[in-house]
């Protein structure tokens, strides 16, 4: 069996963390999910739902994965052997890959950009950035080679392992995303009639909240704190004793939230800015970025950057699912992580290909009125993982052993009983029966 690796330090697990949680979910899909179901209506369920189900979640993997010292599958097959809970590691893997199948396309557009973005190329007088999208999302050789450079460069990076790879990517660039989101939200805010996009951000409209919005809310804070697949249960396997899980949760959370919050004040008072629709989709963030820095000065070097930069944020919750996917197959030591990395991206390059495809040849082709893109995402962040949840929550009120898993909670801080009790209470009633409510609002039973 080879050496198992391990985070170096507590801040490079917190940002690779952070990194698998700050990437599309809180920078893409959050602003066109938020402009869709109502804004500030949207914002605020979905910080309720990060802090009461979402940490709670997040602190449950983390105990699973360090308490059991393994990645997805075989932590619940220690935890629980032989037993069908070992289904949910299973589920873990499944999901990562379809999530990838269709996480990768979107991260090939993102590379395109950054492409595209080099001084010149994108910024021009008078350009459609709307027809410029249209045209990079609907041309199969172009969405093709975006999709093959990104997960060429998630190939070497998890090819090298944890600390040399993954931990040592995170540490260097996470800061300089946070200090660039900086620069694109002042300039946003000082557009004209950028109050108007603020109120539609900040300001709850409970009247624009359908059952299917609040559905969107959960499964967006399960998304941008990639809790469901069992990615962090992966993450924390290969962390030291020392390390407080509920702190380290809560910090990942709380960076979360603040790069959703940042998201809104760049988007939206842009949106209102310049007369776009909050409401037009997958499309709103590569539309109103370019907008906004051909407003700047040396508007084309900050838009090459940001876009840089964004596509890294996008790198590093891929590296999290390629991590699952890759140590479910190489824990056991009897097959090479370069080479069992290189075929899972290979096969995740073909399994891409319907999603690629959703905006051209098979745009229409529908799978319950979807997209293959639309019906993916769909799937993915609206049904397995929500089930995910569902069944980390019972696994580890029901079923794991307690005595471990106060162990774990309380281990390497200062945190008290009353804070245990009070997370045990959230994963034994809130969590499940929120996300149960939740689907029985989707089917109409609740008006």
């Amino acid at each position: 069996m080879e050496p198992k690796e391990q985070w170096t330090s507590k801040i490079g697990f917190i940002l690779a963390s952070a990194g698998a949680a700050i990437g599309l979910g809180a920078i893409w899909k959050f602003p066109y999910e938020t402009g869709i179901s109502g804004g500030g209506a949207f914002f605020l369920l979905f910080i309720i739902f990060t802090l009461l189900i979402g940490l709670p979640l997040l602190i449950s993997e983390f105990i699973i994965g360090r308490g059991s010292g393994e990645e997805a599958i075989r932590a619940y097959q220690k935890l629980a052997p032989k037993s069908l809970w070992t289904g949910i590691g299973r589920l873990g893997v499944v999901g990562c890959f379809l999530l990838l199948s269709f996480y990768s396309v979107v991260g090939g557009w993102v590379t395109i950009y950054c492409i595209l973005s080099i001084p010149g190329m994108l910024i021009k007088p008078q350009q459609n950035y709307g027809e410029v999208f249209t045209h990079i999302t609907s041309s199969p050789g172009i969405t093709f080679i975006g999709m093959a450079i990104f997960l060429l460069i998630n190939l070497i990076v998890v090819a090298f392992g944890i600390q040399k790879g993954i931990e040592k990517t995170n540490k260097f660039l996470m800061p300089l995303l946070f200090l660039f989101f900086l620069v694109l939200v002042i300039r946003s805010l000082t557009l004209n009639n950028a109050m108007e996009g603020l109120r539609f951000f900040l300001q709850p409209d409970f009247s624009k909240i359908t059952g299917q919005g609040v559905l969107y809310a959960l499964g967006q804070s399960f998304f941008s704190l990639a809790v469901g697949f069992s990615c962090m249960v992966t993450y924390s396997s290969y962390l030291g004793k020392k390390v407080n899980l509920p702190s380290s949760a809560a910090s990942v959370s709380l960076m979360n939230i603040i790069v959703s919050l940042l998201a809104g004040f760049a988007i939206f008072p842009a949106v209102f800015a310049f007369g776009l629709e909050p409401t037009q989709g997958p499309g709103l963030l590569f539309i109103v970025l370019p907008t906004v820095f051909a407003q700047m000065p040396f508007g084309e070097v900050f838009l090459c950057l940001f876009l840089l930069l964004f596509l890294f944020a996008t790198l590093t919750s891929s590296f999290s699912l390629l991590e699952v996917i890759v140590s479910a197959f190489t824990r056991s030591g009897k097959r090479s992580r370069v080479t069992v990395t290189i075929l899972a991206s290979i096969i995740m390059f073909v399994a891409g290909i319907p999603a690629a495809l959703s905006q051209s040849t098979l745009k229409h082709i529908h799978i319950f009125g979807k997209t293959a893109f639309d019906a993916t995402d769909f799937l993915v962040s609206n049904i397995l993982l929500p089930v995910g949840c569902f069944l980390i929550a019972i696994f580890i009120a029901h079923k794991m052993d307690k005595q471990l898993v106060k162990q774990q909670f309380l281990e390497g801080g200062r945190l008290g009983q009353g804070w245990y009790t009070c997370w045990h209470f959230l994963m034994k009633w809130l969590v499940p029966i929120t996300i149960i409510l939740v689907f029985l609002s989707t089917l109409g039973l609740f008006k």
